[in-house]
Parts: C-alpha cells; structure tokens; sequence
C-alpha cells in the first residue's frame, strides 16, 4: 500500500456533505461584555470649555449617561453598542479603543451608536467613551474592558504530561472502562495559567479489547465524539487540540469495555495573549524517503534519523502530517526541535509492516530545523507532508469550539458512503470572510480494503456545484490517513478554507467507506 496517490484517475462519483455552517455564529467563545449607567462617572467642563449659554449650562444635563454593550464577532473584532440617555442638545462623543485608534459621532440628543473594531493583536484593551455636552458644560466616562475571542500559539516542549504506565501525571494504575483520567495542564511546569486550549499527542495502549478515547475541556459536558480509536492489543496514538477547563485540566476519557493505559505528550499551547498565529497550506509533500524527496532516498536506519530545514526565524511549529510505510519491526517516529535532546515522547506509533499516518505540531529549532527520529531497530520509510506553520507574522488565531460539532457522518445519511476513487467536499465557511482554516477530526470506518484519505481545499464554489458548472478538483498526492481493510481509523486534520470555505475529502481507495468528520474550531484571521 503506498502513501500517496500516484495516478491521475479521474473521480468515480462526487458527493456533498451538509450545508454549510456560520462558523462564527456557532462558536461558544464568543462573549458579550457590559458597563452599565451606574459606571458612568460624570465631571463639569473647565471654564476655558464652559457652556456657549448659561441658562443651558445651569440645567447641567443632569441624566447624560452611557450604557456600554460589546459582543465579539470574530478572534480579534468587536461590534460595541454605545447607548447615550440625554436631552435634546448636541453631543460629541469618542470612543477611545484602548489601542490608539479612536471613533467619532456627533449625535443630537438620546442615541444609540454601533462601531466595529479588530484589533491587530489578541489580548485585553479598556474602550473608553467620552460624551461631551459644551452647552450644558458637562462631559461622562465609561470604560468597558474587552479580552479578544482568539488564541495564539505557544510551542512547548515536546513533554510528557501524563503516562498511567509509571505514574506520570496521575495514579500508576490503568484507567478504568468509562472513566476519565485528569491531565493538568495550566501550572504545569512552565505552561501558565489562563491558556484557552492545548495540543496534545494522545496515546493509548495496552488493550485488551476494543473501544475510543475522547478529550474534553474539564469542567465541561463530555461530547459525543471520539480522538482515538483502537482494538484489542493496539498502540494508537492521535494529535488533539483540545479547549482547558477553568480549573487547568483536560479530561481523556476511555470508552472502552476494559482497562487502558493512557500517555499524553504536549506540544504547545493556545491563550488570548499575542504569541503566534498559524497560517494553513494547501498540503505539500517535503518528505518522501522512498524516492528521496527532500532528504536521501532510502529507508531511515534503525534509531537514526533526519533533518526539515525551514527558513531560521520564520516559524516557531510546524503543523505536520506524518505517515510511516514498509516498517521492518515495530515501533515509534519522534518530532523535536533540533537544538533539544531527544525527547521521550512519541508521534506515530507503528506495527511491522503498517502503514500508519498521524498529525504533528512540532517546535522548530532556532535554525529553523525539526528534527525526524526513527526509535525501531530496524529501518523504515517516513512520508511527511506540510499542512501549516505557526509564527509571529502569522495572522490566523484560534476559536475553540467548547464541543466538537460533526460536519457529516456518512452512515447517517441517504447519499451513500464515501466513493472509491471519489470525493465528498463540505462547505465549512463560504462567504465567511477571514475564516483561514479548520481543526477537524476526520474518521473512516466499515472499510472493505486498504486506501488513504487526501484532504484538500476545493477550488469550485458553491454557486458553481448548484449550477453544476463545477470543474473536477486536481487529484492530492498528500495523506491525512491511511487504512486497512475491516479497521476504523481516526486522525486530526488542520485544513486550509482556501478560497472559497470548501473542504475535498478524497477516499483514495478502491472501495467505498464510510467517513465521519467532525470540526473542533477553526482559524479565524479577522
């Protein structure tokens, strides 16, 4: 089984998911923030300012006052309402955003005022209004703090947050059939408090039977879906970006019928301070051993390894996805910064033989350089495709979903599973201006053969797929994840909305399956 596709066939049958979402609207994170009238303080003009006439300047406009009301509507805008309560004269009112960008109105009288703003970073600002009344020589102030919706990226580590086998981060002991373990995240170590969400390699292992693993915010109801996915004796791991309940924890819950040791390894973090955004790409190939794409051809040796060279000073992570093929003997692929010592953690796991595929959010060195370590004895080959970086430059901040929300589950619906050689596209967000990109879990299961799942954005429109003048999108060559015949395999995928807020799922089998996808935020650059 290869990794990618290699020949130009064209699609056997297209289908289309759900209409598409208003991903803003959607989203929980999205709070509203207040200063009632009460908060109004109010102060008399100087005389260099006093009142044009003074019959007017005696009555003072005693009931000037400001009712603030701020509703973010995207990571760094806000749509503010400014309600004046005054009598009929004219007003001068500035709203002072706490950046050093102001707005203006002259309302005559009782008003209600709405102005938008973005800010150019994430973090906390105080907006304050100004209403100054000349003629009754009177002037009020109200301050309403705002925190932007968005969240940066942090790269940290790799680290190992929890290991259930040596009592790493929790009671040595395995975790019980339906019951969660608490994985600490904020204070832990040098990861601060306050972070929005973290992106956590999960691993499970030690099975004895079938079952999942979900992730969820501590705190919060436990959703519907699943992270990882495993049989009887698998080790399976699978990338999560995953909300922090307020107390600082995530919770891993097992599914399954019995006991399962549980290994979580961090790789960054997210928070509403300015640190760096993340920009999605079209997935590109930047490694392939088995034909010497961007390093040597030929398998990676036993307990060897290889170097991704990017520009120094660009990124801080690398959104990566990662596939194993023609493994000699099992074991484990591990992604780090260069300048750092090998870390005990792990990324993809693999059987003899396996071809396995998982997503990675990897630190880059200071050079600009990741390093690819192959942990079996025995040789193997290594695929790495480029999904997205993160950096300082980067403009695209995430909105968590406080539960995921599932975008399409083929056996649910009369349109028949995924087509072999076909795609399913899913219009996440068009015409939703800013919307970068997703965080999706996708899902294949009820599969008859081997195949790989590409995921890419689709060039058409939806105007274009309604008037059925839509062209056929160009066939991938990347991966997102691969499959055997009779197995259920999940993976996380950063996809890029392109241009047009389409997302292509392409089922690069033979045989149809089923697809489940569901969508746990998205990067928001407005």
């Amino acid at each position: 089984m290869t990794a990618h596709a290699a020949d130009p066939v064209t699609p056997g049958a297209q289908g289309v998911a759900a209409p598409g979402m208003d991903l803003k609207k959607a989203s929980e994170g999205f709070q509203t923030f207040t200063s009632p009238a009460d908060r109004t303080v109010r102060k008399a003009l100087s005389a260099a300012k006093g009142a044009a006439v003074a019959s007017q300047a005696e009555a003072g406009n005693p009931g000037l006052g400001i009712v603030l009301e701020a509703q973010a509507v995207s990571a760094h805008g806000f749509e503010l309402k400014t309600t004046v309560d005054s009598a009929n004269t004219q007003l001068n009112v500035v709203i002072d955003w706490g950046d050093g960008n102001f707005d203006r109105a002259d309302p005559y009288g009782a008003a209600v005022l709405t102005h938008t703003h973005t800010y150019a970073k994430l973090g906390e600002y105080p907006v304050k209004i100004t209403v100054t009344d000349a003629a009754n020589n009177a002037e009020v102030t109200n301050v309403l703090p705002l925190e932007t919706a968005g969240s940066d990226f942090t790269p940290y580590g790799p680290t190992r947050l929890l290991d259930t086998r040596n009592g790493t981060g929790a009671a040595k002991a395995k975790v019980a059939p339906y019951a969660t373990s608490r994985v600490k995240v904020a204070g832990n170590g040098k990861i601060p408090a306050g972070v929005t969400a973290v992106v956590l390699n999960v691993t499970v292992t030690n099975t004895t039977s079938a079952g999942h693993v979900t992730a969820f915010a501590s705190g919060r109801e436990r959703p519907t879906t699943s992270n990882v996915n495993f049989e009887a004796g698998q080790t399976v791991p699978n990338l999560v970006i995953v909300p922090v309940g307020k107390d600082g924890y995530v919770e891993l819950y097992n599914g399954g019928w019995e006991s399962v040791d549980l290994i979580a390894d961090v790789t960054g973090y997210f928070g509403r301070k300015a640190a760096g955004g993340y920009t999605p790409r079209t997935p590109a190939r930047i490694v392939d051993t088995r034909v010497g794409d961007g390093v040597k051809r030929g398998q990676v040796p036993g307990q060897g390894s290889f170097k991704i060279q990017m520009p120094a000073g660009l990124h801080t992570a690398l959104a990566l996805n990662v596939t194993v093929t023609n493994p000699r003997q099992d074991g484990h692929l591990t992604a780090y910064p260069s300048d750092q010592p090998v870390p005990t953690t792990s990324n993809v796991n693999f059987s003899a033989g396996q071809t396995v595929a998982n997503s990675v959010i990897v630190p880059v060195a200071a050079d600009g350089s990741v390093t690819i370590r192959n942990g079996s004895w025995q040789p193997t080959d290594v695929v790495v495709d480029l999904v997205g970086s993160y950096g300082i430059d980067s403009s695209g901040s995430f909105v968590p979903f406080d539960k995921p929300v599932r975008r399409l589950d083929t056996r649910a619906w009369d349109k028949g599973q995924s087509p072999a050689r076909g795609y399913t596209y899913i219009p996440f967000s068009p015409g939703e201006d800013g919307v970068a990109g997703y965080v999706l879990n996708t899902t294949v299961t009820n599969t008859r053969g081997d195949g790989f799942l590409s995921v890419a954005p689709d060039p058409n429109t939806v105007e274009q797929y309604r008037n059925k003048t839509n062209g056929w999108p160009e066939r991938p060559v990347s991966s997102a994840l691969n499959w055997t015949a009779g197995k259920t395999v999940p993976n996380l995928v950063q996809a890029s909305s392109g241009n047009n807020g389409i997302v292509d799922f392409w089922n690069q089998g033979w045989q149809d399956v089923d697809l489940i996808v569901d969508i746990f935020g998205y990067y928001d650059t407005k």
